[in-house]
C-alpha cells in the first residue's frame, strides 16, 4: 500500500488549488480524478455560458441600430449550428489552458481513477490502495434532476450538456431561475427562441430583496415568460417529440426541450463516506470547519463546490487554498474569508455584494437602504439601457456599509466597487469622499450613498469632502 503525505480527491478548481498548496511543503502527494478533466468553470460554467452569452447580446444590440440611425438589420440571421460551434471552440481553448498546467506534475501525481474511502485514512482507486496522513475531498457537484422525470429525459438537458447542441431550439422551458437559469434564459430569447421559465419564486438570480424582485421579474419578463408557481408536472408528449410542462397554476407549455437549472447535487455519493466513521447530515454532508476546512474528528478536509457553501470559482479556489495549506502542517490555520460576491450575467446584471437583504432582515440589523434607478439615468440614456435599480444597505448609527442587491447596467463593476468598501470596512461618509467621474454608472452608488446618508442618526456634515484636519475615519 502506498503511503502518502496528502491525498486529494478530485482535480477541479479546489482540487488544483489545495494541490498547489500542497506542492510548495511536500512531493508525496496524489491528485486522483476519474472524470473529464478541465474544471466545472471551463467545461461547462463560467467560461462557455459567458461566450454564449456575449454571442446572445452582441445579436441583440440590433434591435437598437434603427434607433440610432443604422439600416439593414432585419437581413442579418443567426446560423445556429456556428453559433454553437463558435461557443464550443472558445470553451475547448479555455479547457486547453486548463490542462496544459498539470504538464509540471501530473505524471508523477495525477491517478486518473475515482477514489473511494476505505477508512478514514484509506482510499481505493483503480483496485490499488493509498494510505495518506491527510485527505481532501474536492469532489465538487453536479445539476440535479427530479426522478420524476427521468422517463423525458431524451429532451431534458442541463448545464453540463446545453453547450452540446448542434442547434439551437425553437422553444424551451427554463426550469429555475437562479444564476444558470437567467443567464441562459435570456440569451436564448435573444437568440430567437421561444423561451418559457418557471421558478417557485421571484428570487431571479438569488435577489432577496422584494422590490429588487418585483422589478427584475418584471424587466425581464419583458423578454421572455416567467411563471413563478413552479413546476407541477414534466412529461413527454405522447403524439410525437418534447416536452409539456406544467406550472403549479396549472398554465401549460408545450416545448422542444426543458433546461433544468434548479439545484445542484454534492459530489459524496460516490465516496463511500461510511467507511470513515463520520457523521453526515440530510445532503451527505459532515460537519467541518469553515474557517480550516478540517471535518470535525477527522485529518480529512473538504473544499469547493462539495462542501455547499459558497458555490463559486474564486471561493472554490480560496476553500482549495485553505485545505491544501493545512493539510501539510502540524496544526490549523483559520482564514477569514472575503466579503461575499456574486455576479449573475444578464442584461442587467444582477449582483449581490456583502450581506443580503434577507440576511439583514433575519438577523434584525438596523439599517437603511439607499436606492438608485437607472430610469432616465444620463449614462443609461445614451447607451440605451434604462433599466436598472440598486439597493445598498448600511448600519443606521454608525453608516457602515453591510450590503447591497442589484439589478444594474454594469453592474459587474459597480458591484466591485461597493464589495471592496465593505472589505475594507467603509462608512457611507467614507465612500461619498471618494471620487466619481461624470457620466458613468458608478454615479448611481453616489446617489444611493447619498440616500442611505439622509437616513442616517449621525450628524449632518457641511460637504462630502472631508477636512484637511480630519483623518477621513468613521464619523459618530
Amino acid at each position: 500500500m502506498k503511503q502518502l503525505d496528502v491525498a486529494i480527491i478530485g482535480a477541479g478548481t479546489a482540487g488544483l488549488s489545495a494541490r498547489s498548496e500542497v506542492a510548495k511543503i511536500t512531493d508525496n502527494y496524489l491528485v486522483f480524478d476519474g472524470g473529464t478533466l478541465g474544471t466545472t468553470c471551463a467545461r461547462v460554467g463560467c467560461m462557455p455560458s459567458k461566450v454564449f452569452i456575449q454571442v446572445a447580446n452582441d445579436f441583440h444590440t440590433l434591435t437598437k441600430f434603427e434607433k440610432r440611425g443604422f439600416r439593414g438589420e432585419k437581413n442579418i440571421t443567426i446560423d445556429d449550428g456556428a453559433v454553437m460551434q463558435h461557443v464550443r471552440s472558445l470553451r475547448d481553448r479555455f479547457v486547453r489552458a486548463v490542462v496544459g498546467s498539470f504538464d509540471v506534475w501530473q505524471e508523477k501525481h495525477l491517478v486518473r481513477h475515482h477514489a473511494r474511502f476505505v477508512d478514514g485514512q484509506t482510499l481505493e482507486a483503480g483496485g490499488e490502495r493509498y494510505q495518506a496522513k491527510k485527505i481532501i475531498i474536492a469532489t465538487g457537484g453536479r445539476p440535479s434532476v427530479p426522478k420524476d422525470w427521468e422517463s423525458a429525459s431524451k429532451w431534458i438537458s442541463t448545464s453540463d450538456d446545453v453547450f452540446e447542441w448542434q442547434c439551437l431550439p425553437k422553444s424551451v422551458a427554463i426550469i429555475g431561475l437562479g444564476v444558470i437559469g437567467v443567464e441562459l434564459g435570456q440569451a436564448l430569447a435573444r437568440l430567437g427562441v421561444q423561451v418559457f421559465a418557471l421558478s417557485l419564486d421571484k428570487a431571479v438570480g438569488g435577489l432577496s430583496d422584494p422590490v429588487l424582485q418585483e422589478y427584475a421579474v418584471a424587466a425581464l419578463a419583458k423578454e421572455f415568460e416567467i411563471n413563478t408557481s413552479g413546476v407541477a408536472s414534466l412529461t413527454a408528449v405522447s403524439d410525437g417529440e418534447g416536452l409539456l410542462v406544467k406550472a403549479g397554476n396549472g398554465v401549460e407549455y408545450r416545448v422542444e426541450r426543458a433546461l433544468v437549472a434548479a439545484g445542484r447535487k454534492l459530489n459524496l455519493d460516490g465516496l463511500n463516506l461510511q467507511a470513515t466513521g463520520l457523521k453526515v447530515n440530510e445532503r451527505g454532508l459532515p460537519k467541518f470547519d469553515e474557517g480550516t476546512h478540517r471535518i470535525e474528528d477527522s485529518d480529512i478536509y473538504i473544499a469547493g463546490d462539495v462542501d455547499g457553501t459558497r458555490p463559486l470559482l474564486h471561493e472554490a479556489a480560496d476553500e482549495g487554498w485553505i485545505a491544501g495549506y493545512n493539510a501539510v502542517r502540524a496544526s490549523d490555520s483559520c482564514f477569514a474569508r472575503r466579503t461575499p460576491l456574486a455576479i449573475t450575467f444578464s442584461e442587467p446584471n444582477i449582483a449581490l455584494v456583502g450581506e443580503s437583504h434577507r440576511s439583514l432582515v433575519s438577523r434584525g440589523a438596523d439599517f437603511v437602504t439607499g436606492t438608485v434607478c437607472f430610469e432616465g439615468y444620463g449614462r443609461a440614456i445614451i447607451r440605451l439601457q434604462e433599466v436598472g435599480l440598486v439597493h445598498i444597505y448600511a448600519d443606521r448609527k454608525t453608516g457602515k456599509l453591510l450590503g447591497a442587491e442589484m439589478f444594474a447596467p454594469a453592474g459587474e463593476h459597480l458591484a466591485h466597487l461597493v464589495v471592496w468598501a465593505i472589505a475594507a470596512g467603509h462608512s457611507v461618509d467614507e465612500s461619498l469622499a471618494l471620487p466619481f467621474y461624470h457620466p458613468v454608472f458608478e454615479e448611481g452608488i453616489k446617489t444611493a450613498l447619498r440616500e442611505c446618508r439622509s437616513q442616517l442618526t449621525l450628524p449632518a456634515r457641511p460637504l462630502e469632502l472631508f477636512r484637511c484636519q480630519e483623518t477621513g475615519a468613521t464619523l459618530g
